[in-house]
């Protein structure tokens, strides 16, 4: 019996000619030589197909386009003959698989007038997989990759549309930063993964029952990352309504290129673009990616943020990377919830402060220019106000268009769940994200204290329940934004608060949220989140990643406008403060009706923050020259 590994593309192909069954599929041999799916489709649809292919290139990375009537590939194969060298084809009469056969040499005819598309195959980045160290599962079952239809509409082009198809292989937690890194870089074999964790979020099912491919077995402790898929070539031709006669190749059994796969249009991996993965949800499963500069600058807000003019000792409730974490959960979410309100002075009317209003509204811009539906909900007590709050706010620009202000009363154990879901069922979710800033949270007690041990509870609604019954619900995950340790959210470090804040053990919120960002002052948590949901706008790597691996980057006037929406010291001080205190809104310390925030002037202590954090984010999509150009999409 020969040696896979010891035989050359060639040789391989010759063997695959002689249709011999030592050759089953493709997955597992030839390693690191690039494999290509193919498709060869009636010239009248060629130019269709291949602004097909440049618009989907992550599901479909063009390597090759044949003449009219050519057998060979020059280019990527010498020797080669189309109609031999696949193990087995599948034949398409009128966008119907009409039957598989070893050879299309019975076909001559026909394909004198058909052009050949070769496109790109994850076989060939299997062995960068292995050289960074990660298993490769369906190799080591001796199983075909496992393949599914997704619920991911590809981008149309003339006679084609589909849902991208994907492959799957499990691999160790450990080991995500490696795959996804190895494969990043070798985009012409879809480059890196579109999508880590549950595969309903994809809309697959049930993984045991690929649509193509065999189905592989999981290792305790790995997770399912999935790549784009040539076969999604296959769904094309499915969806087209012209081709009286098809051909592609079988899924699994791909035309093996001479190439090396890393040789073919790779991408130096510099250390500020490298992939990085992180665990944003386990209800469901799911990681999301970003560039490891855009990781830094985060990192950088968020660390600025927790500055502590006023000497509260919050570095103490900090933990890392939550504001990374909350933000790439954002910018994968589609609708969000806001609520905020601290009625701290019950001895003034209105009791609210300036501290969580500002900064409530400058996350719901910068939202709001990255299209989610955003909603704002605070006590019914202050609704008429904030709605006014709300409306002036747009006529001074400091946010373009208006957020609803609603609000949420408790009429029974049901009535958050009604709220957060459409008719009471937790399979349909209206928000995927709850945010709390500054928002007064329930002590274990049940009551509600303002930092001075007061009990404030009379003058709050129960919106605590909100994120208690989302913590039940898969799909929505929630974020706390406080500077104290008593605001809604951040029971999640309430032993912190309780060893290290006054009167913590008193105070200290007892309801957690999912992630828990500590700032010096509220109002800069929110402008942190903001500032880094716009540098990851602007990250190649997660922008990918957000969409699957299809279309385009952002354009000028895309990117002009999410910049826009960002907090800057004019639209704060100049607009916000003087809106919250015509409405007798004050500061949260002092008490002081002015431009203040929990009793720090806004010259220098507020201003200062926003101009840094300003000075922290990209003023220009630098990465964007890191893209690899793969035909018309520049997103690998």
């Amino acid at each position: 019996m020969w040696q896979s590994e010891s035989l050359s593309p060639s040789a391989l192909r010759s063997i695959i000619r002689l249709q011999s069954r030592d050759i089953k599929d493709t997955s597992g041999i030839a390693a690191g030589y690039q494999q290509a799916n193919v498709v060869i489709l009636h010239k009248d649809l060629a130019d269709d197909f291949e602004a097909f292919c440049r618009a989907n290139s992550s599901p479909l990375p063009l390597l090759y386009k044949s003449k009219c009537g050519e057998w060979s590939c020059g280019p990527l194969a010498t020797g080669s003959d189309i109609r031999e060298d696949c193990p087995e084809y599948c034949v398409f009469e009128n966008g119907v698989l009409a039957k598989k056969v070893a050879s299309l040499s019975s076909y001559t005819p026909q394909l004198q007038d058909m052009v050949t598309f070769y496109l790109g195959c994850s076989f060939g980045f299997e062995s960068a997989l292995k050289a960074a160290g990660v298993p490769v599962r369906n190799v080591e079952q001796g199983k075909n990759v496992s393949m599914y239809k997704t619920s991911v509409a590809c981008i149309r082009a003339g006679q084609f549309h589909c849902p991208m198809v994907v492959s799957m292989r499990p691999v160790p937690e450990d080991k995500l930063d490696a795959a996804a890194q190895s494969t990043h870089v070798i985009p012409l074999a879809h480059g890196g993964p579109i999508h880590i964790g549950d595969p309903k979020l994809l809309g697959i099912q049930d993984l045991s029952q690929p649509d193509y491919g065999d189905p592989v077995k999981q290792c305790p402790g790995d997770v399912p990352v999935f790549w784009a898929c040539g076969v999604t070539g296959i769904e094309a031709v499915k969806s087209c309504s012209k081709p009286v006669l098809a051909f592609t190749h079988s899924p699994g059994c791909m035309f093996i290129t001479d190439q090396k796969a890393e040789t073919i249009s790779p991408l130096t991996l510099e250390p500020a673009h490298c992939p990085l993965t992180f665990c944003i949800s386990q209800n469901p499963q799911h990681y999301s990616i970003a560039s490891k500069r855009a990781v830094q600058q985060i990192r950088a807000i968020e660390e600025l943020v927790v500055e502590d003019p006023g000497s509260r000792g919050i570095r103490a409730l900090f933990l890392q990377d939550e504001l990374l974490k909350a933000c790439l959960s954002l910018s994968h979410s589609s609708s969000v919830l806001i609520t905020t309100g601290f009625p701290t002075h019950y001895m003034h009317n209105p009791p609210e402060e300036t501290d969580g209003p500002p900064g409530a509204i400058a996350m719901a811009a910068m939202l709001q220019a990255l299209r989610k539906e955003v909603v704002i909900v605070t006590d019914e007590r202050a609704l008429e106000m904030n709605q006014h709050i709300m409306r002036d706010a747009v006529e001074k620009g400091v946010i373009k268009t208006a957020v609803p202000v609603i609000s949420f009363q408790s009429n029974g154990p049901d009535s958050a769940l009604q709220f957060l879901c459409h008719d009471g069922d937790p399979s349909k979710p209206r928000f995927d994200h709850l945010v709390a800033i500054e928002r007064s949270g329930r002590a274990t007690d049940g009551n509600y204290y303002n930092m001075r041990g007061v009990n404030i509870k009379h003058l709050v609604d129960p919106i605590d329940d909100l994120f208690t019954t989302a913590s039940t619900i898969a799909g929505i995950t929630t974020t706390g934004i406080g500077d104290g340790g008593n605001e809604l959210g951040m029971g999640k470090v309430k032993a912190a608060v309780k060893a290290y804040m006054p009167n913590g053990n008193l105070i200290a919120c007892d309801v957690a949220a999912d992630f828990a960002i500590t700032a010096g002052v509220s109002n800069w948590g929110g402008y942190a989140v903001a500032c880094a949901l716009y540098v990851l706008n602007l990250c190649p790597i997660h922008w990918r990643y957000l969409h699957s691996g299809l279309g385009l980057s952002l354009t000028p006037d895309q990117q002009s406008l999410r910049m826009a929406c960002l907090p800057t010291v004019a639209k704060v001080y100049d607009k916000m403060l003087h809106i919250l205190v015509k409405y007798g809104v004050r500061s949260g310390k002092t008490a002081n009706l002015g431009l203040e925030v929990d009793g720090l002037t806004f010259h220098p202590y507020h201003s200062d923050i926003i101009q840094r954090v300003g000075l922290l984010r990209p003023h220009c999509p630098t990465e964007n020259s890191q893209w690899p150009r793969v035909g018309m999409f520049a997103g690998m």
